[in-house]
């Protein structure tokens, strides 16, 4: 189990200050648009490595007026039959507000990943409804999203890979330019690319591999990944594949130099999803079967973070029921039910949770505090 146990914001979007210690695992959060139910949720998301749910910039964090902003909670996690309650805290660093700092028992941690051992959480937001119809980026972060949970490295491999990648597009547009530099960015830019595709392919697997998901009452669903690299890691073994791909970027440099970026690399992968029992794509299904198949894999993804690490990540899941039937709301009821974790829920109709209200605690956010409902 992981859940927070008491949430402390400071400065953070519409709260100024917000102490708030939830009764139970699973809370309900209800209330209109703009009252601040999603910025708890990113609050929670923000205590693991990353750039949380909605991925924003430092800049768009503190509250309207202020500079500095600041994130705090206990969080109990269980370790077989040890529960282990720790402090994480993050926020602007004062001396830098650009940068982001990490504290555990308030002790600063100069490495990030460090704070994913002691907690995890996984998400779904109605952006994610768009996964399908947006491009090939927000399908890849999604699935980085979901390799970085297990792995915190990917994003250490993907920095690398970009930065080198970026390099070289720099290089190329000089006269004359090093072929020997030239070389050493394409090798390491094969290296890294290498990695973050392998990692990938096991999240894929994995995912694939659950069958509990067709237990969930969702529709279980097949991942690919439409990617070269990913391809050859099928036929051959990681060395032999940096070798192939230094060569496929190195042969393409006159195009590259024209176009710009690179042809071959981990910025190219896709994902492609489809229902596991009728391999009907994703893209080609209702936009209630393409919710249904995202909450799915945010269950696999818990359990699979759960079978890995220990303990089971907590569940953050922002307007859930939006485009759900009754059978599939019933179906995520009990799921969470099932699952021995913190989960937090929004919604702006406090009703359609009544299945919850043996096994969660219901609150409305109002005057950047939170207010319990009976």
């Amino acid at each position: 189990m992981a859940c927070v146990t008491r949430l402390v914001l400071t400065d953070f979007r519409n709260y100024h200050h917000l102490s708030w210690k939830p009764a139970c695992p699973a809370t309900v959060i209800t209330g209109p648009n703009g009252s601040g139910k999603t910025n708890l949720l990113e609050a929670v998301s923000l205590l693991v490595p990353g750039r949380g749910l909605r991925g924003a910039r430092m800049d768009e964090l503190p509250r309207h007026g202020a500079t500095l902003w600041g994130v705090a909670a206990d969080v109990m996690a269980q370790w077989g039959d040890d529960a282990l309650t720790v402090q994480i805290a993050t926020g602007a660093d004062p001396l830098r507000p650009e940068r982001r700092a990490f504290r555990v028992d308030g002790q600063a941690q100069r490495n990030r990943d460090a704070v994913g051992e002691y907690f995890s959480a996984v998400w779904l937001t109605p952006q994610m409804d768009r996964l399908f119809q947006d491009g090939a980026g927000s399908r890849r972060r999604f699935l980085d999203r979901l390799v970085l949970a297990l792995e915190p490295g990917h994003a250490r491999e993907l920095a690398a890979h970009d930065r080198a990648m970026m390099q070289r597009s720099r290089l190329l547009t000089q006269r004359g330019a090093d072929t020997d530099w030239l070389a050493a960015l394409e090798r390491t830019m094969a290296r890294h690319a290498v990695a973050a595709v392998a990692a990938r392919v096991d999240m894929v697997a994995r995912l694939n591999a659950d069958e509990q998901a067709v237990a969930d009452g969702f529709p279980a669903a097949w991942l690919e990944l439409d990617c070269r690299i990913a391809d050859q890691l099928r036929e051959m073994p990681a060395l032999a594949v940096e070798d192939w791909l230094a060569e496929q970027i190195a042969a393409t440099r006159a195009i590259d130099r024209q176009r710009g970026g690179s042809r071959f690399g981990a910025h190219r992968t896709d994902l492609r999803m489809a229902d596991r029992l009728t391999r009907r794509p994703a893209s080609l299904s209702s936009t209630g079967q393409q919710k249904a198949l995202l909450l799915g894999i945010v269950l696999s993804h818990a359990r699979i973070l759960a079978a890995c690490r220990g303990q089971m990540p907590m569940l953050l899941l922002d307007e859930p029921l939006v485009h759900l039937d009754d059978v599939r709301r019933e179906a995520l009821f009990q799921a969470i039910g099932r699952m021995d974790t913190g989960v937090l829920l929004t919604g702006t109709d406090r009703e359609q949770f009544t299945p919850l209200r043996q096994i969660a605690e219901f609150v409305t956010p109002g005057e950047g505090n939170l207010a319990p409902h009976a």
